[in-house]
């Protein structure tokens, strides 16, 4: 049995305790409890004070990691944009900037296993390299587990996705 893991990145336009970000730091609070009781959620990285803020996997100290596992593409999907999350995806050029090239991609794990920040940065890198595999893929391109009988998932589609 497989679960998703996804990881997406982005680079602050300025440091958190900036008033630039005091909207998207309000709103880690409630998105982040939104996530955890979302159907399908399994886990998410975050420190002791309950988000990924503080924790810095990038030498460019303003770059941001948010690490999650779930169990399948539908229920992130459903989580990502049938949720409130998306309307805070909408807002997500008030406080990060565009960025160049990969900055989100998906893999699958076995049931129980909890990516570290370095798997995700070298799935990120995999992904940029050589495109969607089976070793990473995007929500547009996805993969079934490698050895899955069933088919891929159904692309998911979205005006909010970059």
């Amino acid at each position: 049995m497989y679960q998703l893991a996804q990881v997406n990145i982005g680079r602050m336009r300025a440091p958190l305790s900036d008033p630039l970000m005091e909207g998207f730091v309000n709103q880690l609070e409630p998105i982040n409890a939104l996530a955890d009781n979302s159907p399908g959620f399994v886990w998410r990285l975050q420190s002791s004070e309950g988000d990924a803020t503080s924790l810095r996997v990038y030498e460019d100290d303003m770059i941001l990691i948010n690490l999650s596992v779930w169990s399948s593409l539908r229920e992130l999907s459903d989580f990502i944009y049938a949720s409130a999350h998306r309307d805070v995806m909408k807002q997500r050029r008030q406080w990060f900037e565009r960025f160049e090239g990969v900055y989100i991609a998906l893999w699958w794990v076995p049931e129980g296993h909890i990516p570290t920040a370095e798997e995700a940065k070298e799935r990120l890198e995999h992904l940029q390299e050589h495109g969607p595999t089976s070793y990473a893929f995007t929500y547009k391109q996805p993969f079934a587990p490698a050895d899955s009988p069933q088919a891929a998932p159904e692309p998911v589609t979205d005006e909010c996705m970059v």
